[in-house]
């Protein structure tokens, strides 16, 4: 099975300090991850170095086929699609929603190239494929936080990745635009031709069905990595988490948790 992440041995060390140790972590074609960690777990670092931002101090480490040392960091990064609240700072928040999303085609903050009429239908299908089609010719300044991430999905998606990292997309959100948001996610992993996804989060209860492997960061570390089954119980994150918890189920796949 082709790989889309290959992690042997990647430390990442900044002077005195460790601040990703010892990490082995494999993921492939056709699999959606989900990262759950605490402020401070290391999980921004670790997608910093999935996109070539940073590289390890010592191991190995392959993004699609890609090894580091031995591959364009530029070209890696045109498969790679970020969405991250950071984002919604620097676009021009007068530019109308597909224009914002056609962006994503030339990974450039408004569009400064040539593009088609197709291009911007492209972008309008995106649009109506991640359930946004009212957004279509309203400027970005006026859409809600929820509609402001479904616009940067349809970004990122405009430059047909073969993988999307999805960090904290629900930063922001109240409990309805949330649900709303996830919804969207859960759609699009169901497409045929969706990109692998990486979904980065704090809280358990956004972590959908569709993530069907997770990964357990702390301090830096992975504590445990494997099928949401057999971690998203209240036996293995009593142990991950650094004080006690409870569980409730949302239904019969997802699980909120809270301090005890």
């Amino acid at each position: 099975m082709t790989k889309i992440l290959d992690f042997q041995n990647v430390t990442l060390e900044r002077g005195e300090r460790t601040i990703l140790k010892n990490i082995n972590w494999t993921t492939h074609v056709k699999e959606n991850w989900a990262i759950l960690g605490l402020n401070g777990a290391g999980k921004t670092t670790l997608l910093k170095m999935i996109h070539g931002d940073l590289w390890p101090t010592t191991g190995r480490l392959e993004v699609l086929g890609g090894v580091f040392g031995h591959t364009s960091i530029p070209e890696l990064q045109r498969k790679i699609g970020w969405v991250s609240t950071a984002l919604q700072d620097a676009l021009h928040v007068g530019d109308r929603v597909e224009k914002i999303v056609l962006s994503g085609k030339f990974a450039s903050i408004g569009v400064y190239e040539k593009y088609t009429q197709a291009d911007v239908e492209q972008a309008k299908q995106i649009l109506r494929q991640m359930g946004g089609a009212e957004l279509i010719g309203k400027r970005y300044q006026v859409l809600s936080q929820g509609e402001r991430q479904t616009v940067l999905i349809a970004r990122a998606l405009m430059a047909r990745p073969q993988l999307l990292i999805l960090d904290e997309p629900c930063n922001g959100l109240d409990l309805f635009a949330r649900e709303r948001l996830l919804q969207r996610v859960a759609k699009l992993a169901e497409a045929p031709d969706s990109p692998a996804l990486l979904f980065v989060s704090h809280y358990t209860e956004e972590l959908l069905p569709c993530f069907q492997n997770v990964m357990l960061l702390r301090d830096g570390q992975v504590i445990r990595q494997g099928k949401r089954t057999d971690l998203l119980t209240e036996a293995v994150l009593s142990d991950f988490y650094p004080a006690p918890i409870q569980t409730a189920a949302l239904s019969e796949q997802r699980l909120a948790v809270y301090p005890r």
